[in-house]
């Protein structure tokens, strides 16, 4: 597919993977350039492939009233209405119409009004974002841009649709990559690096950085959109239901069963007639009885109030219970599994220096100052920015010190190493920050500290800190040059901190 599903040439669909592509080759597909696109192919564009938003399915209020009456629990009750109009018992007639019309009405109006919120707010958060028509930058709701459309996306803006991050391939300069915080799609804790060329998809926001990017999905085709769409697609029964079926249906079971009897009583032993009319038909007021006295005929009305007000406290504190049945299931619930970032916590990394361990014959502040000076910011790692913001007199760190040589981070060496020169006395030491095992090992007195150190790593693992290990050497060189003797600094605990309303959820 060329986007949202177009079809190639061939006249089959097939699948295009946008993130391993070239840019030209993406504009090519897509039909665009990098100025954008004309008002008039954006209107021919979303003729054909829709506005950029999750399909609204939109089910007949009546039929939505009905499907309240239709239960085993009300079907006892219509039998039993129909047979009380037949005998002319106005009386339990209205008073069994009556119920059944309660039961409907009130889960109704509570879900009609979660709808109606629901719909309220996301009109409020509706997205926007800035596009290219006409060659003339605009700003619009996000539902409105198409495949092949030209956006601006900066620091602090949602990714409204998935789109390709353009930029000079061939060119040679360092780049300065985005930083993209795709949580809310992958759960992961910190933000993804996006360089030219790469994709990000619809939902993620943007933490650093500011780029052009073309549109190649939107609406149901975004990454975001297929995984809503596998999740609509499941047909999910509510707990409290499959009870109510059940209890209905051993209802239905008994009274079916009391029927046969007292029929085979009355007309096969006894040999009874039967005519319409008020107490013409003494069989029909026996079933009758049989219907109304073997189903629960106030617990639909007892569960829709009970419901309801559970409903009305959860909407007192600011939540939107678009399900009633939902009340139940979170009565219900025993453990509750939830995203921790950004859902828990503030997805920001911080440092406790309360729970700092310093080892080494240095203090707390002067373990700070070493973490700071071990870390490059210019890549704007998360890791590497909370260690500089962390020491009081960041803004003058480098003033004293110049930076030699920095080894980036691997997931096979599990640290980085920094060389820096102390520019007034001239002497060249190096830092090894990374996984507190992976330093730890290093340490010339390794046998002596090593168990403390682990008891204060797993200690850190109990309280929900994420430990991060410091060691020092002398001169330069690499990490095992011959000669080197690292001293273990320390331990900093990281963790992110709790949002301010966390223990109210």
């Amino acid at each position: 597919m060329a986007a949202n599903g177009e079809k190639a040439a061939g006249g089959e669909e097939q699948e295009v993977d946008f993130a391993k592509i070239p840019i030209k080759e993406a504009f090519n597909l897509l039909n665009s350039s990098p100025a954008g696109l004309t008002e008039n192919e954006a209107i021919k564009r979303i003729e054909e492939f829709g506005p950029n938003k999750l399909p609204e399915t939109s089910v007949n209020p009546l039929l939505r009233f009905l499907g309240y009456l239709w239960n085993p629990l009300s079907w006892a009750m219509e039998v039993a209405a129909i047979l009380a109009i037949i005998l002319l018992d106005y009386a339990d007639f209205a008073l069994i119409v009556g119920l059944l019309l309660l039961n409907a009405t009130i889960s109704f109006v509570e879900e009609s009004n979660a709808d109606k919120a629901i719909k309220a707010l996301a009109g409020a958060l509706a997205p926007k974002c800035k596009v290219f028509r006409d060659r003339k930058l605009k700003t619009m709701d996000a539902e409105h841009i198409v495949p092949g459309d030209i956006l601006v996306v900066r620091l602090g803006d949602i990714v409204p649709a998935d789109i390709k991050i353009l930029g000079d391939e061939d060119e040679e300069e360092e780049e300065h990559p985005m930083q993209i915080d795709q949580a809310a799609l992958t759960g992961e804790s910190l933000p993804a690096k996006k360089f030219t060329g790469d994709v990000a998809f619809s939902g993620s926001t943007v933490k650093q950085g500011e780029r052009h990017a073309v549109v190649y999905a939107t609406g149901v085709n975004t990454f975001f959109g297929r995984a809503a769409a596998l999740i609509g697609a499941t047909n999910n029964v509510a707990n409290i239901q499959k009870v109510m079926t059940k209890i209905g249906a051993i209802c239905l079971v008994t009274i079916g069963i009391w029927v046969v009897i007292e029929l085979g009583v009355q007309f096969g032993a006894y040999r009874h007639s039967c005519y319409t009319g008020e107490e013409e038909c003494p069989t029909l007021t026996n079933l009758l009885v049989i219907i109304v006295g073997g189903i629960p005929i106030a617990m639909p009305t007892v569960l829709s109030v009970t419901l309801a007000l559970g409903a009305y406290q959860l909407a007192k504190h600011g939540a939107i219970v678009a399900r009633m049945s939902a009340v139940e299931e979170m009565a219900g619930m025993d453990i509750l599994c939830s995203d921790k970032t950004g859902t828990l916590t503030l997805n920001k990394l911080s440092i406790d220096l309360a729970a700092s361990h310093p080892m080494g014959g240095v203090d707390v502040h002067t373990l700070v100052k070493y973490a700071a000076l071990s870390a490059d910011i210019s890549a704007e790692e998360a890791i590497d920015l909370v260690l500089h913001n962390t020491y009081p007199d960041k803004d003058n760190l480098w003033r004293g010190y110049k930076r030699l040589k920095f080894v980036p981070f691997n997931p096979v060496d599990k640290y980085t190493m920094a060389v820096i020169q102390d520019e007034q006395t001239g002497q060249v030491f190096r830092l090894l920050k990374g996984a507190p095992q992976v330093v730890l090992k290093r340490a010339h007195n390794f046998a002596e500290i090593h168990e403390p150190v682990e008891k204060k790593i797993i200690d850190y693992a109990n309280r929900g800190y994420r430990a991060l290990g410091f060691g020092m050497a002398e001169g330069p060189g690499s990490t095992d040059a011959p000669g080197t003797r690292w001293e273990f600094l320390g331990l900093l605990p990281l963790f992110d901190p709790p949002r301010h309303d966390t223990a109210v959820t």
